[in-house]
């Protein structure tokens, strides 16, 4: 074998290993969504968004919640039998009001019960999803946020709240028209937040929680902590199982030239014979 033989072999090696890498990772997750669902006796279903890199350019895409995941979940509940718990995981910064109050809707009518599971964060449209659920299991740090719609890059409330605030005549024509948009979408959201809401507290608290989470009380990212969610009455439990935490460590952030976070992947405990508490 010539050294032209072996620079073509190594080449075709290095081409294939991000293949063979994904191949033996997806398989690593379908052995762990098994492992979990014999265990727990549900359906695991996984809606998980990641940044993803295009291609050789390198230019970030920042995936969402569309219409494309909503056919895919729905077919998945479809799939299962009614009277089977479903264990929701869910990891994404949100995405279109449709897609995600068409997954909202299925998971507040499934029979056997629903838990949202969300191991970091389900923003937005995320939390217009876990509203539905009979419980919401966060680890510790995780966050729910706002459903306040967002018309492109300005808040509906903020539109709403300009043409409230200011005389019509220093107004112009097209923010008028946005402001407009702005409150039939937060009168639609608001409505939804009720619907999903109405059997699961009273009446003057949904409507209460329902203003307080479309019409603008925080910015869209505002971090809704467990602490908070329970303060808002929201079914919250932080006893999320260690499988789904696992889990979550099979769906990698796409290898940047330099990685931001590091550290040896091992538990670190406490040295024997030395106690824990602050050392110099």
């Amino acid at each position: 074998m010539g050294i032209s033989d072996v620079f073509w072999l190594l080449f075709m090696l290095s081409a294939m290993e991000p293949l063979l890498r994904r191949r033996l990772l997806e398989a690593a997750r379908l052995r762990m969504l098994a492992r979990i669902e014999r265990e727990r006796g549900s359906r695991v279903i996984l809606l998980v968004h990641r940044q993803e890199t295009m291609g050789f350019l390198g230019f970030p895409l920042v995936r969402y919640i569309d219409i494309n995941d909503a056919q895919e979940v729905l077919r998945a509940i479809q799939m299962s039998d009614p009277d089977v718990p479903l264990d929701l995981v869910l990891h994404t910064p949100g995405g279109l009001v449709l897609a995600s109050l068409q997954i909202a809707r299925a998971v507040r009518r499934r029979r056997g019960g629903v838990r949202v599971i969300v191991p970091h964060y389900a923003m937005s449209g995320g939390t217009l999803i876990a509203l539905a659920a009979n419980e919401i299991i966060m680890s510790e740090h995780a966050v729910l946020g706002p459903v306040d719609p967002q018309l492109g890059e300005w808040p509906a409330a903020s539109l709403a709240r300009v043409v409230r605030d200011k005389p019509i005549a220093e107004i112009d024509d097209e923010t008028l028209i946005r402001a407009d948009v702005g409150e039939k979408a937060m009168r639609q959201v608001r409505d939804a937040v009720r619907e999903l809401l109405s059997d699961r507290m009273p009446a003057d608290r949904v409507d209460d929680l329902a203003r307080k989470l479309t019409e603008g009380t925080w910015t869209h990212d505002y971090p809704i902590t467990f602490e908070v969610a329970r303060s808002l009455g929201l079914p919250v439990r932080v006893d999320i199982p260690d499988s789904f935490m696992q889990l979550m460590a099979l769906y990698p952030q796409p290898v940047r030239q330099q990685a931001s976070v590091e550290y040896l992947p091992r538990r670190r405990d406490t040295p024997k014979g030395r106690e824990s508490g602050n050392s110099v």
